[in-house]
């Protein structure tokens, strides 16, 4: 609107004197940015801007780049439960890309989920039979940060097969299309697998690129927990690739690793194998800064060789937070054996090698998730630390890469990937999610044995040109919606 006294535009909110780094990768430089309903309104050098504005924001000497994109969370229910969503904002992150891993909670409903689709909650979560239900409920809980979903080939499988251990039989494959084709109409912007895990590791090729194909007309992404990121990663790789090239769609590695100590040391061989791809087709990866995974906890799973801590355990929670080893020295058994007395559980499993990881995190094309698990009672730190870890350890205190390539990682490549329009960037008609920081103080605090703790450093967080993160503490406006795929 127009002041009439001194005929100067009104915009809602100005944030002065800041250095930002827009998400492109290109220089940071010293800026002001003017906001106006969900939008950017404008951009300039310092001092340029001449609008009158409801509420300014002296940022002077600090960062403001695009609200931060986790593309590889579990946070589906996450959002409706919790929608001040504390562990996410507080690290700047404005963006969650759930449905990760094979896993979503639409479209099925009235379901014991079997492992992993537990890790999202138990049968009074699963309640949505289409996406489009899904969405509405995001739309009305309004949770401090925007949603994208994936359509998960777990829930699909489940919800669609007489017994997930078998192949799908073309008429059960017809059914789990019809649910993905509606995700899709719904809005979801892609399909993800979880290969790996027994509710999904029955599915072929075949059954996959079934499904896949349906992404090659509305622009969606197909992203893969690989069948193995083991001692068969390099085959996995080559799977993952072939899948994505017959069904004719871009794919996303997630949370790429090579895991378990005789694979330490593969990142060389599979990111060069990765970029060899690369040259023929749209392939993509994320990545979380630290050597520990975790997911649920099966006696198979089980390396004497690695530390592996317990998340949560329906017959024992009191053993969250411990060490399985010493669990199972207090009992008397095997640690094989603690397992599955433990189980239903979850497991933190120190299974990467840092030189790995720190390789595959600079590895320009890799975009930064979190992979965090929200429901877990004691769960692994990447939940409320990642993307500060990424800016103060990796970024400013290893020095593994500059600034501005590491918010682009976490921003305008991550925008890309996902088709999310609008957002990743500092530009003029992009939406106000925003992030304010200081680079010299900004820091994960989360730790393996205080893993729920809020990050150092961010000032400010905008979330569709709504402030929902203020000098440490939640303002309790919440601005995020579901983003619907273009």
């Amino acid at each position: 609107m127009t002041d009439l006294a001194n005929d100067r535009a009104t915009v809602d909110t100005l944030l002065t004197g800041g250095i930002v780094v827009d998400g492109t990768g290109g220089e940071r430089f010293a800026g002001d940015i003017a906001i106006l309903g969900d939008r950017i309104h404008a951009v300039a050098a310092s001092g340029k801007l001449e609008f009158d504005a409801k509420n300014i924001i002296d940022v002077s000497g600090k960062i403001v780049a695009p609200g931060f994109i986790d593309v590889h969370t579990h946070d589906d229910n996450a959002v409706l439960a919790d929608p001040a969503m504390t562990a996410k904002i507080s690290q700047g992150v404005t963006t969650v890309v759930v449905g990760n891993c094979g896993i979503s909670l639409a479209p099925i409903a009235r379901i014991d989920p079997p492992a992993p689709m537990n890790l999202l909650g138990n049968r009074e979560v699963y309640r949505f039979e289409r996406m489009a239900d899904y969405a509405a409920a995001v739309d009305a809980a309004c949770p401090s940060v925007n949603v994208a979903a994936l359509v998960g080939h777990s829930t699909l499988r489940v919800g669609s097969m007489a017994d997930v251990h078998l192949k799908a039989s073309p008429a059960e494959i017809d059914v789990m299309r019809g649910r993905l084709a509606e995700g899709l109409s719904a809005g979801a912007i892609g399909f993800s697998t979880g290969l790996w895990y027994k509710t999904n590791s029955a599915a072929d090729m075949e059954e996959v690129v079934a499904l896949a194909e349906l992404l090659s007309d509305v622009g969606g992404v197909y992203t893969t927990h690989m069948r193995d990121e083991h001692d068969g990663v390099l085959d996995s790789l080559r799977e993952s690739f072939e899948t994505a090239n017959r069904a004719q769609v871009p794919i996303v590695i997630s949370h790429h690793k090579c895991a378990g100590p005789r694979n330490w040391g593969r990142s060389v061989d599979t990111l060069a194998l990765i970029e060899k791809a690369r040259s023929s087709q749209h392939i993509s990866l994320d990545a979380y800064p630290y050597v520990a995974g975790s997911t649920v906890l099966e006696p198979e799973m089980v390396d004497p060789e690695i530390r592996i801590s317990i998340s949560w355990s329906v017959p024992h929670p009191e053993m969250a937070g411990r060490d399985l080893s010493d669990i199972a020295a207090e009992w008397g058994c095997s640690q094989q054996e603690a397992a599955r007395r433990l189980k239903p559980a979850g497991g933190i499993y120190f299974q990467m090698d840092e030189a790995d990881m720190h390789r595959i995190l600079s590895y320009p094309p890799t975009m930064v998730g979190s992979d965090g698990l929200p429901h877990d009672t004691h769960p692994h730190p990447r939940l409320w630390g990642t993307f500060p870890r990424v800016l103060g350890h990796l970024c400013r205190e290893l020095k593994l890469f500059p600034l501005e390539l590491a918010v682009q990682k976490m921003t305008g490549l991550s925008a890309r990937n996902f088709n999310l329009e609008g957002r990743g960037e500092v530009a003029e008609g992009a939406y106000a999610d925003l992030v304010v920081f200081d680079a010299d103080t900004i820091i994960d605090r989360a730790t393996f044995d205080d893993p729920k703790q809020p990050a150092g450093g961010i000032d400010h967080v905008l979330v569709n040109g709504k402030i929902a993160w203020s000098s440490g503490q939640p303002s309790g406006e919440r601005a995020g919606r579901f983003i619907r795929r273009h």
